[in-house]
C-alpha cells in the first residue's frame, strides 16, 4: 500500500514539476529558432536576440519597467517595514481592526478596481493641486508601491512573529534606546524578510499590467504592456526571446538572494556557539 502510495505521489510531482516548467523550456528552447513560426523548429540561431537588442521600442519598454520595478520595491520596503513591525510588536491598540484591514485590503481587492481607483485619485489630485501633471513613470511607482507594501508588511510581521525577542529584551534591560535595538539587534535578524519581501515587490511590479495600464501615460510603457500589445497582432520570437532573458535574470537572483538568505542563517546559527564558548 505504501509504495502505491509512493509511486502516486512521485508521479503527482513529476506531473507538476513538468506543467509548471516544461512550456517554459519550451519558450526557451525556441528564442533559438531560426523561423519566424514559434511552433515550428526549422535550424539554430540566434537573430532573433540580435533583433530583439534593435527593437528600440521594448529596450524602453523594459527599461521603464526596471526603473519602476527598483524603485516601487524600495519604496514598498520603506514602508511595509514599519507597517509590519506595528502590527507584529504593538500588540493590541485602538484603530488596529482598521489599520490590518487597509493593510489586507490591496492583497484581496480586484487589480482592475484598484487601477481604476487610482485613476480617479490622481485624476481629481491634478484638478485640485495640479499634481500629478499627467500619468506616467511617477503615477505608476506609486501605484505598484501601493499594493507592493502589503505583501511586504505581511511578509515582515510574520517573520517579527515567529521571531525569539530574548536578545532585544536583554538590549533593553541593559538600557539599550529602542532604535538601537532597531538598528543593531533587530534588523539584521529579520533581512531575509526584508530581502524576500523587496524581491517579491520589484517581482510584482515587473509582472503587472492591469494597474499600470490604467495610470501609464504617453511613453511611460512598461514591459507588460509592450508584449501584451505585441502578442495580439501574433507571437514573434522576440518575445521568446525576451521571456529568456527574463528567466535567466530572475533565476540568477533567485540564486543570489538564496545564498545571502543561507549565508545569514549561518552566520546566527554560529553566534549562539561562539557565545557559548
Amino acid at each position: 500500500m505504501s509504495g502505491k502510495r509512493s509511486t502516486f505521489l512521485i508521479s503527482a510531482l513529476v506531473f507538476g514539476f513538468a506543467f509548471l516548467y516544461v512550456p517554459i523550456l519550451l519558450v526557451m528552447i525556441y528564442s533559438f529558432n531560426e523561423g519566424k513560426l514559434v511552433t515550428v523548429w526549422t535550424g539554430f540561431s540566434t537573430k532573433w536576440y540580435v533583433s530583439l537588442f534593435s527593437n528600440d521600442g521594448m529596450i524602453d519598454a523594459a527599461w521603464n519597467s526596471l526603473r519602476i520595478g527598483v524603485m516601487s520595491a524600495t519604496l514598498a520596503l520603506a514602508l511595509g517595514t514599519p507597517a509590519g513591525l506595528v502590527m507584529s510588536r504593538f500588540g493590541r491598540f485602538k484603530g488596529r481592526t482598521l489599520f490590518s484591514g487597509m493593510i489586507a485590503a490591496p492583497l484581496v481587492m480586484p487589480e482592475v478596481i484598484t487601477g481604476l481607483s487610482l485613476l480617479l485619485l490622481f485624476v481629481t489630485l491634478e484638478q485640485m493641486v495640479g499634481w500629478p501633471a499627467g500619468r506616467g513613470i511617477s503615477t505608476i511607482t506609486i501605484a505598484h508601491t501601493t499594493f507592493c507594501a502589503a505583501y511586504v508588511a505581511v511578509v515582515v510581521q510574520s517573520r517579527l512573529s515567529g521571531m525569539d525577542t530574548s536578545v532585544e529584551e536583554a538590549a533593553m534591560d541593559l538600557g539599550a534606546k529602542p532604535a538601537k535595538i532597531f538598528f543593531v539587534i533587530t534588523l539584521p535578524m529579520i533581512l531575509p524578510a526584508l530581502l524576500a519581501g523587496w524581491l517579491l515587490s520589484f517581482t510584482l511590479s515587473l509582472d503587472d499590467l492591469v494597474i499600470a495600464s490604467f495610470v501609464a501615460g504617453p511613453g511611460s510603457t512598461t514591459l507588460p504592456m509592450k508584449v501584451f500589445s505585441s502578442v495580439r497582432l501574433g507571437v514573434s520570437p522576440e518575445i521568446n526571446a525576451l521571456a529568456t532573458l527574463i528567466i535567466l535574470a530572475v533565476s540568477a537572483m533567485i540564486l543570489i538572494s538564496s545564498l545571502l538568505i543561507l549565508r545569514s542563517e549561518r552566520n546566527r546559527s554560529r553566534a549562539p556557539s561562539t557565545e557559548e564558548a
